[in-house]
């Protein structure tokens, strides 16, 4: 009887979690923890262990030589490397200007060209307006150039020069007679005012070979050059439209025929003609006889 009153009196376990496992259980349940368990702790080992194993130079050194070498086996490739060079569009000049300036080696690796670079060193020149590099197949750096067209000859202290109708330089020459089919165009800023120059020119045709050229006058105005060194002013507005006047004279009263030096269009209201000095000369003499017979 007493041992069955001793039994009843155990205590019965308690089912509920521990303080402690209960916490760990949360915690467990968190997914922010989940994640740290399941992705955190094994890139923290991985790279602790990477660190350690590169920490040795000879390591890093021997890893560094495998990449560098397998890159190298796959730039080398046949199908990679670049044999020739092909210039299109260009001079015969120009093309040896352009391979003097590109000291490439070939052959050599396609990963190795900057075309971007290429392009831009080629369009440098002066001969070129525009440039397009790319790889052709069959190993050939392909250069397509598109050359400036020289419209005038440029005279200015230092030499004669060819422009574009940009006023851009495209080459020097030596002499005159070398372009003879190009108008002469001279003067500081005579580059800059090409397309007016142009329009003079063009103009100017009913003159036919009188023509010797335009210059430029104070970066704003251009004089019309004649044979027997005759010149036509123009003004800074409208010169065009001057020029057409002068010839208008020309055309009904020979006036550019004359013994005239200058034609001074500057004011439109008032055209101003200069004499040479000999006809300056004989109209004086003229006059003076006149008086003398009154």
């Amino acid at each position: 009887m007493q041992s069955l009153i001793r039994r009843n009196k155990t205590p019965k376990a308690d089912p509920a979690p521990s303080r402690w496992a209960w916490r760990l259980q949360r915690l467990m349940l968190t997914p922010g923890f989940r994640f740290g368990l399941r992705f955190g702790v094994p890139f923290t080992l991985a790279v602790a262990a990477g660190a350690i194993y590169l920490s040795d130079d000879a390591r890093r050194q021997s890893i560094l030589d495998t990449v560098a070498e397998a890159r190298r086996a796959i730039e080398e490739r046949p199908e990679f490397m670049v044999q020739v060079m092909a210039i299109d569009g260009a001079s015969t000049e120009t093309a040896e200007d352009i391979r003097e300036i590109l000291p490439l080696d070939f052959p050599a690796s396609s990963f190795d060209l900057d075309l971007e670079h290429i392009r831009h060193t080629v369009t440098e020149l002066d001969p070129v307006k525009e440039a397009s590099v790319r790889i052709r197949p069959g190993g050939i750096l392909h250069i397509e150039v598109t050359p400036r067209i020289p419209v005038a000859v440029w005279r200015q202290s230092d030499g004669l020069t060819l422009i574009d109708e940009t006023g851009a330089h495209v080459a020097g020459i030596a002499r005159r007679d070398l372009r003879p089919d190009l108008p002469l165009v001279a003067g500081e800023g005579a580059d800059k005012a090409v397309t007016e120059a142009l329009s003079l020119i063009e103009a100017a045709s009913p003159l036919g070979n009188r023509l010797r050229g335009v210059v430029r006058v104070g970066l704003r105005r251009w004089d019309l050059v004649l044979d027997r060194d005759q010149r036509v002013l123009l003004p800074e507005y409208g010169a065009v439209r001057a020029l057409e006047r002068v010839i208008a004279l020309e055309n009904a009263q020979d006036v550019l025929s004359r013994d005239v030096a200058r034609v001074d269009m500057r004011l439109a209201q008032r055209p101003t003609l200069k004499m040479n000095e000999a006809a300056t000369q004989e109209l004086w003499r003229i006059r003076q006889i006149e008086m003398d017979r009154q």
